[in-house]
């Protein structure tokens, strides 16, 4: 069973708000730095899955005379504004870590403190799986962002638990907040990447090579498959973008010049019929032009053939 990109983000919410109740608990009970830099991460994660949850429902807008290639790149700016979150709450941890690590302070009821961290981190781990899953599926950088930002999560719990078993069994109180430091110095990378990523998709950025190779295969083995008509056509100047959830190809079909329109076009039109079935999500637009003839582009020196 697939769950909507909707769906998935509600549940993210409801997580989000457990795992604040049981890691801030948690940090309130043993007086652990470490817990409670944990438990600020997960005010963000609420945060992110409330504006993912904006996001997507923005992105499944159809298109209309204002935006006519739809609203997808609505996605992308849920991912800069949870890397942003990140960093932020980051900031805030090392600020506070900072602190404790000048004036260290014991902790206590340490068993309670780390079952209520591994119990959230087990939630967040098991969403962040679904998450990756239905955003392949989806292809969602969103629900991406959110499962990434849920994983570090966990890494981030499992290295807590580690640092407070070690002050337990060394006595090193100082060894709290340094591990706290060292959370929110992880934090500030994956926030980073996010927000990267997210730049990159509102620049237009080409297609991934998977699929770029996918859709070379598919004109390949269109022409191979009609040995009639193959071998006199030319594919060139194709370029490509990601807008959320859909994709983007233009190129330039070359046919011979005694051909009629008709001919050409029911062509053209199996041949993005072909390419939208090989790679979902794909809207292809192929210019077409008669063998003799280069597009202008082609004209000024930027040649680009398939």
């Amino acid at each position: 069973m697939t769950f909507t990109p909707k769906a998935l983000l509600r549940v993210s919410v409801a997580v989000a708000l457990l795992t604040i109740l049981l890691k801030g608990y948690a940090g309130y009970i043993t007086n652990s730095m470490g817990l409670i830099s944990d438990a600020m991460e997960s005010f963000v994660n609420l945060a992110s899955a409330m504006f993912a949850l904006a996001m997507v429902t923005i992105a499944e807008r159809p298109a209309d005379d204002d935006h006519p290639y739809g609203h997808h790149k609505a996605e992308y700016f849920s991912s800069g504004f949870e890397g942003i979150l990140i960093v932020g709450a980051a900031i805030a941890i090392l600020w506070v870590s900072v602190q404790r690590l000048l004036s260290p302070q014991p902790l206590e009821q340490v068993g309670w403190g780390l079952a209520l961290s591994v119990v959230s981190s087990g939630f967040n781990a098991a969403l962040a799986v679904v998450l990756f899953r239905a955003a392949r599926v989806h292809r969602s950088i969103a629900l991406e962002a959110d499962g990434r930002h849920l994983m570090t999560d966990v890494w981030t719990s499992a290295a807590v638990v580690v640092g407070i078993v070690g002050v337990q069994l060394s006595g090193w109180l100082w060894l709290d907040p340094l591990l706290a430091i060292g959370v929110a110095l992880n934090i500030v990378r994956e926030g980073v990447k996010l927000v990267w990523r997210s730049s990159q998709g509102l620049m237009d950025e080409a297609l991934d090579p998977e699929t770029l190779a996918t859709v070379r295969a598919t004109i390949d083995t269109f022409v191979a498959r009609r040995p009639d008509v193959g071998p006199r056509l030319r594919f060139d100047d194709m370029v490509t973008r990601s807008a959320g959830q859909r994709r983007f190809a233009d190129l330039h079909m070359h046919v011979p010049g005694d051909w009629t329109l008709q001919r050409a076009a029911d062509l053209r039109n199996q041949l993005e019929q072909a390419l939208m079935d090989a790679v979902p999500g794909l809207r292809v637009t192929i210019q077409l032009l008669p063998l003799t003839m280069e597009a202008r582009a082609t004209q000024a020196g930027e040649h680009n053939p398939l």
